[in-house]
């Protein structure tokens, strides 16, 4: 464990953190882990061990404290006890590993104690329709926080924190790249709500045309920031996109069949060119800043493995 005077984090190697995983059991099978695991990559049972089971440990601390919190302030306020998720945000770049990070913290969660409620969204729900993006002339600037309808998100977030139940989240298809159009996603009061995006750290000075006064962090309990060197990103980025052109692309229906017919070569440049132009741009300009916004951040090096962990004082 490393603790640096001008930094707001402990550092800690990945052996370091392993050993806080303390007696926090094993919940999932290898049959399990393979529904949870990215496409691009293996998820081991040495990576939950090792990194995910001392967080989901970290985690059950913060959301015992804040229930603790809550009943204490509900007592001040001599009001009934009202059902209040604890928000878990989920950041980092695009090809990172953002969503089997979430899906795997779901998973754990979901089996800390009988009937622990979690729920998983993506903040891709609250981009504009492609139509508005093409309208107001940034479809290529898709992901950006200008992509996002910022006002509907954070409606949403205030709407859970205040208690209200069957609130409604549009519903994103990536094989159609767009909105689905009158279907919608209902979260029902969760104990624990998972909220994993692009944009789950930004703040107002990221939204230079909507300026809002709160932010989505602002809501959020505890954050995550995935982060990797931009190399690593860019490798990660290049061989995703060769799998989708064999698996997802190859349907008549996907927003990129195109790229299906693109001979190896050209695939390749064609990953580098979206990754160089659009995704890299994102990463340095409005996701990469957000980092240091995180409570922690999980740092990844070869074949995804976290290589050490940081975590805010």
């Amino acid at each position: 464990m490393e603790t640096f005077p001008s930094s707001p984090y402990i550092q800690f190697s990945r052996n370091q953190w392993a050993a806080l995983r303390d007696s926090e059991p094993m919940t999932l099978t290898y049959e399990e882990l393979l529904t949870l695991q990215g496409i691009d990559y293996e998820l081991s049972i040495d990576e939950v061990e090792d990194i995910y089971l001392p967080l989901s440990r970290l985690l059950s601390y913060y959301f015992n404290a804040r229930t603790s919190r809550q009943s204490v302030l509900t007592k001040f306020l001599n009001q009934k006890s009202m059902k209040v998720p604890f928000i878990v945000g989920i950041a980092g770049s695009v090809s990172v590993g953002k969503s089997t990070t979430a899906r795997v913290l779901q998973a754990l969660l979901s089996r800390w104690k009988e009937n622990t409620r979690v729920s998983l969204i993506t903040t891709d729900g609250f981009l504009y329709p492609n139509a508005i993006l093409e309208e107001k002339g940034i479809m290529l600037k898709k992901g950006f926080p200008q992509s996002y309808d910022i006002k509907t998100l954070l409606k949403f977030v205030t709407d859970l924190k205040a208690g209200k139940r069957n609130v409604k989240v549009p519903k994103y298809s990536h094989l159609i790249y767009d909105i689905i159009p009158n279907e919608y996603q209902v979260i029902d009061q969760p104990d624990i709500l998972i909220l994993e995006g692009l944009n789950v750290l930004q703040s107002g000075m990221d939204y230079p045309n909507e300026k809002p006064r709160i932010f989505v962090s602002d809501f959020v309990d505890f954050s995550i920031y995935v982060d990797a060197d931009e190399q690593k990103l860019e490798e990660w980025y290049i061989s995703r996109f060769m799998k989708f052109r064999k698996g997802a692309f190859t349907n008549p229906d996907s927003y990129f069949h195109s790229f299906a017919k693109l001979a190896d070569k050209n695939a390749i440049n064609t990953a580098k060119t979206i990754w160089r132009e659009i995704n890299r741009k994102n990463l340095r300009k409005n996701i990469l800043p957000t980092r240091e916004r995180a409570s922690l951040i999980l740092h990844k090096g070869e074949g995804h493995a976290v290589d050490y962990v940081r975590l805010r004082k």
